[in-house]
């Protein structure tokens, strides 16, 4: 089982990036997913989460408004659109699918986790 994440870059402050979550090994289509982010020197953190259908969603506060999270079923991939980065989103971000179907905002709820991309946003 496998979730590879991608989609991390360097760019501006106020560019967009959208990462992309592809698992392997089994469907994940019916459970909740997430993204999670670490910067450097500081702990991981909750980013966003969506429920197994997509019909549910949840931001952090930081990233409410900027960042959209979806996924597609069909193809076992889960997306993070980020709009309008700020230097403090520099982070490596990670992808996790949840024990259950929900949306879920605290890492103990997941029990798969990808590698990793690192998105670094410059002023």
């Amino acid at each position: 089982v496998q979730l590879q994440a991608s989609g991390g870059g360097l760019v501006q402050a106020g560019s967009s990036l959208r990462l992309s979550c592809a698992a392997s090994g089994r469907t994940f289509r019916n459970n909740g997913m997430g993204w999670f982010r670490q910067a450097p020197g500081k702990e991981r953190e909750f980013v966003a989460t969506i429920t197994w259908s997509g019909g549910l969603t949840s931001y952090a506060d930081s990233v409410k408004g900027r960042f959209t999270i979806s996924r597609d079923n069909s193809k076992n991939t889960v997306y993070l659109q980020m709009n309008s980065l700020k230097p403090e989103d520099t982070a490596v971000y990670y992808c996790a699918a949840a024990r259950a179907a929900l949306a879920a905002r605290y890492s103990y709820e997941y029990s798969y986790w990808g590698q990793g991309t690192l998105v670094t946003v410059s002023s």
